[in-house]
């Protein structure tokens, strides 16, 4: 995928991932910060979006094409289909009415997908977290650094599949650093 409708350009337009990895451009991501402790506001977000957001650290609430990823004890990312960010900020912003913060990030950062069995590996190569299926699976979310580069990873599923959201600005050395770890692997 190099372009959308919209004119938009991927940061990653024409770099050939090996098997396994491939890039998700243009997801709606709008940073939500409100108060967890106002269950008005918290009932409101979750009518609009559909999901509870989630309260527990370093976890995910929704499904494959809609969810909030918890980043701190006040803040989330939601994260939607392509095109779907300004509707998405829209509701928030209007359910929130000033009781919190809603930004639209989607141009800021693009989504590197690892899936298959040395997926785990890869990332460990170049991840201080603990990735182990005890430590980290399917539902998880942590901010952190892949190859000296500032990234959120989202255990999608078991198999396993992670999502990394990276800053466009890092995407190229990211995927390329990924590419070499993957070829290292094999």
């Amino acid at each position: 995928m190099t372009g959308d409708p919209a004119g938009k350009r991927s940061p990653l337009e024409g770099f050939r991932f090996p098997a396994g990895m491939r890039e998700m451009p243009f997801l709606a991501q709008v940073n939500l910060r409100a108060d967890p402790s106002d269950v008005e506001v918290m009932d409101r977000l979750a009518s609009v979006l559909e999901f509870p957001l989630p309260l527990t650290p370093n976890t995910v609430s929704g499904d494959l094409d809609r969810h909030a990823l918890w980043l701190g004890p006040d803040e989330w990312l939601v994260v939607g289909p392509a095109g779907s960010e300004d509707t998405l900020e829209r509701r928030c912003r209007d359910v929130l009415a000033g009781a919190g913060s809603v930004v639209d990030v989607s141009a800021s950062r693009t989504i590197v997908e690892l899936r298959g069995r040395e997926a785990r590996e890869i990332l460990e190569a170049g991840c201080a977290i603990d990735l182990h299926p005890r430590a980290f699976h399917a539902g998880r979310c942590a901010q952190t650094l892949v190859a000296r580069t500032a990234a959120i990873v989202h255990q999608v599923t078991d198999e396993p599949l992670y999502r990394l959201f990276v800053r466009s600005s890092f995407a190229m050395y990211l995927a390329m650093w990924l590419q070499d770890a993957s070829d290292t692997n094999s």
